[in-house]
């Protein structure tokens, strides 16, 4: 992963920053906040994982968003403009295909924010913020969110060393095949539960949870971070309100209704919009600087 300017703020900035970009794509399905989520969320996916991110858009999130867009019309037969008739008799509306288009955007838009999510929210960062107030659970999640790289690594390894003495998984007949990959599983079932034994043991004797007990923080919450929340919580407070009063809205059934292009709205598109970037317009800022400090050498 490159190396990310927004995951130095405080914890609490980038965990309250994902809990709205996440829920303002979740519940608006707006097409414009959903084509700027969208957008938003892809570019900084692939600012930090660069082209491991191309890989899983086009093998993962394309066939996700098509999957929904063919679903819905095909089962949700709403809506006034009538397109056609299936040989099956049911019929397919525009309304149902946009209504699919648009959830098909705001699922992968989700999943490219709860990517990002992953990169930046590290397991630290998190029993930061929750070790006080919920210990057992925040350990849980934690251990719970770092599992399926951690096993996925683990895999790896053992695979290579299982080929290394012969056991090569994708050589031989199905029996064969199979045998060695039951043998595979079974290591990594026996290390996951030994690795779950040793990190409650670890934990436990590091006093973990039991009242009084002081913790290490390298997180202070600096003018920068104030700054930085000062402006989120602006347009959080601005967006909430444009939604709430119905400056934007949409309606899919029983035919597309959408808002008056009023300049309130294109300033609420304009805000979201800058919100939604807000962490990539951070490194792309901060990489100009550090460029421009490189040429004054």
């Amino acid at each position: 992963m490159r190396n990310d300017t927004f995951s130095t703020y405080h914890p609490v900035i980038n965990f309250t920053y994902f809990i709205l970009v996440a829920g303002l794509s979740m519940f608006v399905m707006h097409p414009v906040f959903l084509g700027i989520s969208m957008t938003s969320g892809f570019a900084y996916y692939v600012y930090l994982k660069g082209k491991k991110a191309l890989r899983t858009m086009i093998c993962f999130f394309v066939p996700i968003f098509l999957l929904s867009s063919i679903v819905n019309p095909l089962f949700n037969h709403k809506g006034m403009t009538l397109l056609f008739y299936l040989k099956s008799g049911n019929p397919i509306t525009l309304e149902s295909i946009l209504y699919g288009l648009a959830a098909g955007v705001m699922i992968v838009s989700v999943l490219a924010w709860c990517s990002c999510y992953q990169c930046v929210m590290t397991s630290d960062k998190f029993i930061y913020l929750f070790g006080k107030l919920i210990p057992a659970l925040s350990l849980l999640l934690a251990m719970v969110l770092r599992f399926v790289p951690k096993f996925s690594a683990q895999i790896h390894k053992v695979s290579d060393a299982q080929k290394c003495i012969g056991r090569d998984v994708s050589n031989g007949k199905l029996p064969a095949r199979l045998k060695k990959g039951m043998k595979i599983l079974s290591i990594m079932v026996t290390w996951a539960l030994e690795n779950s034994v040793e990190t409650a043991d670890s934990m436990k004797a590091r006093g973990y949870g039991l009242r009084g007990r002081t913790q290490f923080s390298v997180y202070r919450f600096d003018s920068r971070d104030k700054m930085m929340f000062a402006g989120m919580a602006a347009a959080g407070i601005f967006l909430a309100v444009i939604l709430i009063f119905k400056k934007i809205f949409v309606y899919y059934y029983p035919i597309l209704v959408l808002n008056e292009h009023t300049a309130l709205a294109h300033l609420a598109y304009c805000v979201y919009g800058l919100f939604c970037f807000l962490p990539l317009a951070v490194n792309i800022v901060e990489d100009i600087k550090w460029h421009y400090l490189k040429s004054k050498i």
